[in-house]
């Protein structure tokens, strides 16, 4: 289906705005009146520009507080619609749309709304232009796409249908029921569909659209039911993204314009539109990959954790530390461009490498060049949102070449106590978060958790797991601000092991230390859970956090210190429990503040 966006999504003038919808692959775009009237050109350099990027001008937007109002108001708003009217003619676009009013002196009288409509209906038709009538969701008489309908059925004017917006519908409606409606509305009335996603939240609507509207796939509304219905009612016109967004609003164009457009294909394929390669979902973490240009530090750090310098790239300063199937590369290649450690690169387990990477192609993912030599295994890799690179891994699988074949095993796996790698947890720049949970989401095929925010003794940290049943975890953090000299926060791996109390002790006993737990923690958990005789006091002892879920699940975990802007975690999960230890997050983030 045909693409479009409205520019009051993007960052930037309007020519900026533009460029960014026609690189990013769309086809159309709103223009919304403040970007045209902040513009130094002219509407037909307007139309030309848009013409010469192959867009199609798809909607001109908005024209507000038109109908039911007494007859005096109305005339001046029919000579402010001839002006609009006029300039569309200009800039070549056939649709405006034309939101319920607001104003206080709006009427509740449907008849008299459906007779004005029709009158500005007729004015448009002169200059050749439909005019979409939307409800908004605080409209002061008319605020759901039902009444909106009615008035419109009403006119009963070939110029005058309806536009369906995904926020004002779903912010309102209290379940599927309320979309049931939808197909009492002919197709060919339905004049524009414009989509946007929220998080749930309990606030004022306005506030809520105003500034918190997303991508579809990246909030907790189900667009692509609304999506569904409007389709079996006969809508062929543009699939339109309207979000307004603090954050988009700041963020670079191109990037914002492309995760818009990779969140429409993605929509297509869960509303049954357009199908995409099926998503390989994976299986596990084949590696975490450390860069550095000192890897003492953190060898030290590996070897207290129990794992063991196992192999060596067989032509890159790679080396791979292992125990049992957790697996860690240090990457001293870039050492001439980093001077910390930091976690640059994930290897996910796949059935089916290539499949994985023509899903990623096709959701828009970029694909990072192979550079490797004649011998070596080929990896397919791609670029994640925060720039992290993401290769797609077979280990040991006799019908696929392993990545495991470039190395040179000089020693056995480590004998400590990780099993695998449980997660890792992915700090993210403050623009990007949104991205990365739709790129996670999409390309991956990873389920999203609900969104949990944490108190940090800086501000708010915001996080947000995705996961697969049998698959790996990724947590997306967002960090209140960066740190001095704008590094990013630090990010970790965690190990998932049988026995954290043993585990921890050999660690200790490797002269390595962990996090520091303040005693005031523990005497909250002797007041909130229940122990076995002595099991809180080893705790103590060691600085082992714990949580327990409603179910009984059990995880126990502690943390390394950081090196450079990275650190690890122990974890044992008993019971079913699939957190992340969320209560304990401010106690960790204290601490290493500390």
């Amino acid at each position: 289906m045909r693409k479009s966006i409205a520019t009051v999504c993007l960052s930037g003038t309007l020519t900026e705005k533009l460029t960014a919808a026609s690189r990013a692959g769309f086809d159309g775009v709103e223009i919304f009146e403040n970007d045209l009237l902040a513009s130094p050109l002219a509407p037909e350099e307007i139309a030309a520009r848009t013409a010469d990027l192959g867009l199609g001008i798809d909607l001109y937007q908005p024209m507000r507080d038109i109908e039911a109002v007494p007859e005096e108001i109305f005339a001046r708003n029919l000579r402010r619609a001839r002006h609009k009217f006029e300039l569309m003619r200009r800039l070549g676009a056939d649709t405006v749309l034309v939101c319920s009013s607001i104003a206080p002196q709006a009427v509740d009288d449907d008849a008299l709304a459906a007779e004005q409509l029709s009158r500005l209906a007729d004015l448009a038709q002169e200059f050749g232009i439909r005019v979409a009538y939307e409800a908004l969701a605080w409209g002061r008489h008319v605020n759901t796409y039902g009444h909106a309908w009615r008035i419109v059925e009403a006119a009963d004017h070939p110029a005058l249908g309806t536009c369906l917006d995904s926020f004002h519908i779903l912010s309102r409606a209290s379940g599927p029921e309320d979309l049931k409606g939808i197909a009492d509305i002919p197709g060919d009335k339905i004049f524009f569909l414009q989509l946007a996603d929220a998080p749930l939240m309990a606030m004022d609507v306005l506030q809520w659209s105003r500034h918190y509207r997303c991508f579809p796939g990246q909030g907790g509304f189900d667009v692509a039911g609304l999506l569904r219905h409007v389709l079996n009612a006969g809508y062929d016109g543009p699939l339109s993204l309207e979000v307004f967004n603090d954050v988009f609003r700041q963020a670079d164009a191109g990037r914002t314009a492309l995760d818009g457009l990779r969140s429409l294909l993605a929509l297509e394929e869960n509303a049954g539109v357009s199908p995409l390669p099926a998503p390989v979902i994976p299986s596990g973490v084949a590696f975490a990959e450390l860069a550095t240009s000192d890897p003492e530090p953190v060898g030290e750090l590996l070897t207290a954790l129990g794992f063991t310098r196992t192999a060596r790239h067989h032509g890159k300063p790679v080396d791979l530390w292992a125990q049992g199937e957790a697996r860690v590369l240090v990457n001293t290649g870039a050492a001439g461009r980093r001077t910390d450690t930091t976690l640059a690169a994930v290897g996910l387990e796949t059935a089916d490498p290539a499949a994985s990477a023509r899903r990623a192609e096709a959701l828009l993912a970029p694909a990072l060049p192979k550079r490797r030599a004649a011998q070596d295994v080929p990896l397919e890799s791609i670029a994640a949102p925060d720039g992290t690179e993401v290769l797609f891994c077979a280990t040991a699988r006799p019908e696929l070449p392993s990545w495991t074949d470039d190395f040179t095993y000089t020693a056995e796996s480590g004998p400590g106590d990780a099993t695998v790698i449980d997660h890792l947890a992915l700090t993210q720049p403050w623009h990007h978060f949104d991205e990365s949970v739709l790129f996670h989401r999409t390309v991956l095929g990873l389920s999203p958790h609900e969104t949990v925010e944490l108190a940090d003794p800086y501000g708010l940290f915001r996080s947000r797991a995705l996961s697969s049943s049998d698959g790996p975890r990724l947590v997306l953090n967002l960090a209140p601000a960066p740190e001095e000299g704008g590094e990013t926060r630090a990010r970790h791996v965690a190990f998932a092991v049988g026995d954290i109390v043993a585990a921890v002790r050999r660690f200790r006993a490797a002269g390595a230390g962990l996090l520091r737990v303040p005693a005031n923690y523990y005497d909250d958990l002797e007041a909130r859970f229940e122990f076995a005789e002595g099991e809180l006091d080893t705790y103590r002892e060691l600085g082992i956090l714990y949580d327990r879920d409603e179910r009984g699940g059990e995880f126990r975990h502690c943390y390394t210190e950081t090196v450079g802007h990275v650190f690890f975690e122990f974890v044992q999960r008993t019971g079913g429990y699939s957190g992340f230890g969320a209560a304990n997050a401010p106690i960790r983030l204290a601490a290493q503040r500390r």
